[in-house]
């Protein structure tokens, strides 16, 4: 899976509250602008198959979130949903304030709703793989700990994530068994190319992914918060919300969430988990195509 086979999107840069922030744009300016926005600890490559099969159609634009890829880091550890809702505002606003239809993926899927919600009139439709958070269940676990608890447990995350540092690998290889491990689900050529655009050396001979490990204590917004059912109403265009079958997540037509979506349509993706996108591309492919018209 080569960038020749592949095709070469061009990689630019724009700014967004002090921080150079890095995306890939597929060409086909012409067209409608479609925005897709990976997971946490992902990057913008992650996307790159089916950002080749979308261009013929759309200009396909490609951020790597704040902390994640090649955009920078933000200093403090920044990176609770809100932090991020900005940095997709700055980018569309870079592209020319045009109407973007955002597909997103996870933490990507969550930024995704928020932007949506916040700027109803630049988003024509939304689809969001796994991005909804905290199901009510998982929010009522959650809350059997007091506020106090909960930012004290946050606290110690943080300091431990302070203290262990990144994530280091002797080779490449050793990353990709450790991500099909985390994903066996996954196809070992697909994990090899993530692996191989999201490491980077550290300089003795080590290697370490290119997002920033603070990423994992991004939690202090999340303590004892409300479940977002206001913003979700907010969204006025067509919403698919797309969920694999063997996930850990909690299907939103099942829990109640999809309610709260104007226009939303909630389709199980069989033989897949979180990722999948990944896992069934085929069947994931038709469904988008389908619901882009």
């Amino acid at each position: 899976m080569s960038d020749v086979e592949l095709g070469t999107p061009q990689s630019r840069f724009y700014h967004s509250r002090g921080l150079r922030l890095h995306y890939l744009d597929w060409g086909n300016t012409g067209a409608p602008l479609l925005i897709l926005l990976h997971g946490g600890l992902e990057h913008a490559r992650v996307w790159d198959q089916l950002a080749q099969q979308l261009s013929a159609d759309w200009q396909v634009v490609v951020p790597d979130l704040r902390g994640h890829g090649d955009s920078d880091w933000s200093t403090g550890g920044a990176y609770a949903i809100p932090d991020f809702v900005p940095d997709i505002a700055a980018l569309v606003a870079a592209l020319g304030n045009r109407p973007a239809t955002l597909v997103a993926h996870s933490l990507g899927g969550n930024i995704a709703i928020h932007y949506s919600a916040l700027f109803p009139e630049c988003v024509t439709r939304l689809c969001v793989i796994e991005g909804l958070g905290f199901s009510p269940e998982a929010r009522a676990k959650r809350d059997e700990k007091s506020r106090r608890q909960q930012l004290r447990e946050w606290v110690d995350k943080v300091r431990e994530l302070d203290q262990r540092g990144p994530s280091r690998y002797p080779s490449v290889a050793a990353a990709v068994q450790r991500l099909m491990e985390h994903d066996p689900r996954l196809h070992r050529e697909l994990a090899e190319y993530v692996c191989h655009h999201g490491l980077k050396p550290t300089g003795d001979g080590q290697w370490r992914w290119k997002y920033d490990h603070r990423i994992r204590g991004s939690g202090a917004a999340e303590v004892a918060s409300v479940e977002p059912a206001d913003l979700w109403q907010a969204i006025e265009c067509p919403v698919l919300l797309m969920y694999g079958a063997e996930s850990w997540a909690s299907n939103p037509q099942q829990d109640g969430r999809a309610r709260h979506f104007a226009q939303a349509q909630v389709v199980t993706i069989e033989k897949a988990g979180h990722n999948l996108h990944h896992h069934q591309p085929e069947v994931f492919m038709g469904h988008l195509r389908a619901f882009l018209g």
